[in-house]
């Protein structure tokens, strides 16, 4: 698939900080590509560089072939944008949210109907279109602010934290959504701190930490190389704790990673979990599971709180 973003050596500084530090990445026209890291990482700052919000410092980006630093304007006009807060006016019904928002494209009245119509009724929000936004739940909320972005129908669709706060059945709504708009020829940029959600929506995504891009790849991919395909969580102290580590040495196809009481042991050969069981057949206890996203991200940026 062409690209239809583009950044070389992309930089982005905040009074002598670097928040962007020289990162190169593409997206690919229809797919869902994902920013993943803890905060302070630099995703947010990359993805309002994309939608012309802050400046780019050094480097190249385009979107759709246009330069970010010379045709902001263009660029807009063919996103659309879910932010992570709540900035739906209150004092407006779910329809006029809607109406002032195909405003700002210039739309004439029978289009912006027809555009309101259509996103009513793909987030299931025809009941709820006379009522005011505070009478509204989180997740109508947040599927109005998603509705809004595309109301433009977007060639890009930029998702900050979409799904932030939202229960598990209305957090499955979105999913089935934005899939759909996936499969419509919609490219979409995520940035999400749910693992879950990055390996149901992602076709490829980055791990960024401190401003830079650590890995590139699928879920799939990067949960192969990085985590293996099981992953053993052991409660072990003294000296079961030590066995288990001693004999980690004459096994090549695991890996073990020590926090604080626990062992997590990857494996990445299909008998993984029978020479886990060796390993640890008397543990106090262990649970096995697939290895999954969230095993990369933290073996990546570390397991410690970052501010």
């Amino acid at each position: 698939m062409a690209e239809i973003i583009r950044a070389r050596n992309l930089v982005k500084r905040f009074d002598g900080f670097t928040a962007v530090d020289g990162i190169d990445f593409s997206v690919r026209r229809g797919e869902c590509f994902g920013f993943l890291g803890p905060n302070g990482a630099g995703k947010t700052t990359t993805v309002r560089m994309i939608s012309c919000v802050s400046p780019v410092t050094e480097g190249e980006l385009a979107v759709a072939s246009m330069d970010v630093r010379r045709e902001p304007r263009r660029i807009k006009s063919i996103l659309g944008v879910v932010p992570q807060e709540d900035n739906l006016d209150p004092d407006l019904s779910v329809r006029q949210n809607l109406a002032v928002y195909t405003r700002y494209f210039d739309m004439p009245r029978e289009l912006a109907n027809q555009r309101i119509e259509e996103s009513l009724g793909l987030f299931q929000l025809v009941e709820k279109q006379h009522q005011p936004i505070w009478a509204l739940s989180t997740g109508l909320k947040r599927r109005l602010t998603i509705a809004r972005g595309l109301i433009n129908q977007p060639r890009i669709l930029v998702l900050d934290e979409p799904t932030t706060g939202l229960d598990p059945q209305a957090r499955h709504l979105v999913w089935q959504k934005l899939r759909y708009l996936r499969e419509q020829g919609v490219t979409m940029l995520l940035c999400t701190h749910y693992m879950e959600e990055a390996a149901h929506l992602c076709d490829r995504l980055v791990i960024m930490h401190q401003g830079r891009i650590l890995v590139e790849g699928s879920p799939a991919e990067l949960v192969e190389e990085y985590a293996g395909r099981e992953v053993a969580e052991v409660h072990a102290s003294g000296p079961q704790r030590e066995r288990v580590l001693a004999q980690m040495a004459s096994r090549p196809d695991l890996t073990v990673e020590e926090v604080e009481d626990i062992l997590y042991i990857y494996a990445r050969t299909a008998d993984g979990r029978a020479q886990m069981a060796d390993l640890i057949l008397d543990s106090e206890s262990v649970a096995y599971r697939q290895a999954n996203l969230e095993d990369v991200f933290l073996r990546l940026t570390g397991r410690g709180l970052v501010e």
